[in-house]
């Protein structure tokens, strides 16, 4: 006899892994996202410290972002055949050691190589989180805890000027690489002692059908190198990639010029940048605590998965463009503050309904490979936004630096719009 999907509830053992995985990928996420900023809070230090040029720091600054993004291919596909408890953890202890010898270096040439292993070993963070996911929360329920678990980013950012700006005065900016790394060491023990996949977990039957909801019953083939390379013959894997190419470049657009954006272009007092430069990144922890929420609501009501969360997705992109645009051209710095703030809100939003989208569009045996290639897809756009940013600045001013980075986002809309229609088949 089947069940009907409102029959098909979480029982106590279900709701406690979900809520424990769901903190251990925030605190994860949260070290992450402090690990990336550590070198940004500390750059004028650094600077001074090791003699280094404006050119040589922006070259230091981008450096992780080039390792992650092309670490994202093949970790993908590692993180769906090896499983995400283990790949999770060996991240963490290649990240937190890379950031703990960012304290130790006194070269440029040492940091930048400290840089590209910290994106190496964080390039398995969102695919593991995104497998996680999947694995312990049916198939019309992940908007919320994938929201939940993409909201460490914009927390981890905010945290990290509070948290490691005292640190570093109040010692030196070594001991924020130092301190930071032991934390991802502590995290690895404690992910790897706690977490557990479905699969290694003695589920009874009503347990398994509420995990499988909304999935066909059939087992998934073994993750191999031709079921992913058959990833990138649908045109749902490249509008998944050019969306979100087009989301995290206008997202890191914000995250990398907002401080010099505001003293540059709008002339604000460096204490009062402060402030103004913190306000949209708690905007966006808010945005993707609620997208999650909103995707799981449209997606109930929607015709189908797929169309859902797209839905969600290309709704979030579609405003961040219409708010980048006044708040490249109004004169307003504080009606310009609220622009931005709600663009990051949206961004955020944006990043929670695509990862979201991943878990309704891939194979069951391919989830982190596509998460992993979207994500490839928005941090070679995260790579390219400053320095396209910077130089188009540099010739003309930031109001057409920001209409470029709006018109990019609305590209990513249509590509989700039109080239993500429906989920993608397993291959044999």
């Amino acid at each position: 006899m089947n069940v009907t999907p409102t029959h098909l509830v979480a029982t106590s053992r279900i709701r406690y892994r979900q809520n424990l995985a769901l903190t251990l990928l925030v605190v994860t996420g949260v070290i992450n996202y402090l690990d990336r900023a550590t070198l940004a809070v500390a750059n004028e230090f650094i600077r001074a410290d090791l003699g280094l040029s404006l050119g040589e720091m922006g070259v230091l600054l981008s450096a992780f972002s080039w390792s992650y993004a092309l670490c994202q291919l093949p970790v993908g596909a590692l993180v769906d055949k090896i499983g995400p408890r283990w790949l999770l953890g060996a991240g963490l202890v290649i990240w937190s050691l890379a950031q703990a010898a960012g304290g130790l270096v006194s070269t440029f040439g040492w940091f930048v190589l400290a840089r590209v292993v910290l994106g190496i070993g964080e390039a398995p963070q969102f695919p593991a989180a995104a497998r996680v996911v999947s694995n312990w929360f049916p198939l019309r329920a992940r908007g919320t805890p994938t929201g939940i678990y993409n909201s460490a980013s914009p927390l981890g950012f905010a945290l990290a000027p509070l948290c490691l700006s005292p640190l570093i005065a109040a010692t030196s900016w070594h001991w924020a690489f130092f301190i930071t790394g032991a934390l991802g060491i502590v995290a690895a023990i404690v992910w790897v002692m706690l977490y557990r996949d479905p699969m290694r977990e003695e589920l009874t039957e009503a347990e398994r059908a509420y995990l499988d909801e909304g999935q066909t019953s059939e087992d998934a083939p073994a993750a191999g190198f031709a079921s992913w390379r058959a990833l990138f013959r649908q045109r749902a894997t490249w509008g998944m990639l050019l969306g979100f190419f087009g989301s995290v470049y206008l997202n890191w657009v914000f995250l990398t010029w907002l401080p010099g954006y505001l003293r540059t272009e709008r002339q604000m007092d460096v204490a009062y940048v402060g402030v103004a430069a913190t306000i949209p990144f708690l905007c966006g922890f808010l945005g993707a605590l609620s997208a999650g929420w909103a995707s799981d609501q449209i997606t109930r009501r929607a015709k189908s998965v797929v169309s859902g969360r797209r839905t969600a997705v290309v709704l979030s992109m579609l405003g961040m463009v219409a708010f980048t645009i006044p708040a490249a051209l109004v004169e307003s710095n504080t009606a310009a503050i609220a622009c931005i703030s709600v663009v990051i809100f949206l961004a955020n939003a944006a990043s929670a309904c695509s990862w979201s989208l991943v878990t309704a569009v891939a194979p069951r045996s391919r989830i982190a490979s596509l998460g992993a290639i979207q994500n490839f897809g928005g941090f070679i756009g995260g790579a390219l936004a400053p320095i396209f940013t910077g130089y188009i600045a540099q010739g003309w001013s930031f109001v057409p630096a920001l209409l470029t980075g709006a018109g990019i986002a609305f590209l990513g809309a249509m590509s989700y719009q039109f080239l993500v229609v429906r989920p993608i088949p397993e291959q044999d």
